[in-house]
């Protein structure tokens, strides 16, 4: 059965917060503090978090910025996934990705199906890897970042989680590279 092994320790990661939003401010970013809250909740630092307006370019920028600070293990945004034409988060995300994770979208989508139907298959919700740092694009919608929080990436980014989880495949994300960064090599304690 998959569960917490209490006999393994915890290691807090850093993950930066991105709402993607035209409208927003961080005085009615309800998103983003439910993240925030749910993040600092499971013991995880939150590095660094903005808000960005519905363009590839400026959503690339941040996110470029935070792969490359070692100090950033994860990127999670909020907003921008749907199917309007501003919603370019994950044409944003997909451009930067070295590989993607296939199967965050494809559960978030199953496990948002029992909870608000067949408008699921409106989100666009991605996953993937970029310069050793894990990346996750949410809907704007304080209910979707509660389901992938709660439902996957809570259990994922727990270095207690079994039978296996992204912590635990941190150091490795970047065995590729000849010259390697130490700072996304091992997760910060």
């Amino acid at each position: 059965m998959p569960g917490i092994d209490e006999s393994r320790p915890f290691v807090p990661v850093n993950i930066a917060v991105l709402t993607v939003s035209d409208t927003r401010t961080f005085a009615d970013d309800r998103s983003g503090d439910t993240l925030v809250t749910r993040i600092e909740g499971a013991g995880h630092t939150v590095a660094a978090r903005t808000i960005v307006a519905d363009d590839v370019a400026a959503i690339q920028a941040h996110l470029g910025a935070w792969i490359s600070d070692e100090s950033i293990d994860v990127i999670i945004s909020t907003g921008g996934t749907g199917l309007t034409g501003r919603d370019v988060t994950p044409e944003a995300f997909e451009g930067l990705y070295e590989k993607q994770i296939p199967g965050f979208g494809e559960l978030f989508r199953q496990l948002s199906y029992a909870k608000i139907g067949t408008s699921t298959i409106q989100s666009r919700a991605t996953g993937g890897v970029a310069g050793g740092t894990y990346l996750f694009a949410l809907p704007g919608s304080t209910g979707a970042c509660k389901d992938a929080w709660d439902d996957i990436l809570r259990w994922q980014l727990d270095a207690r989680f079994q039978p296996c989880n992204f912590v635990e495949i941190m150091p490795r994300l970047l065995e590729h590279v000849q010259s390697g960064r130490s700072g996304k090599m091992t997760p910060r304690k």
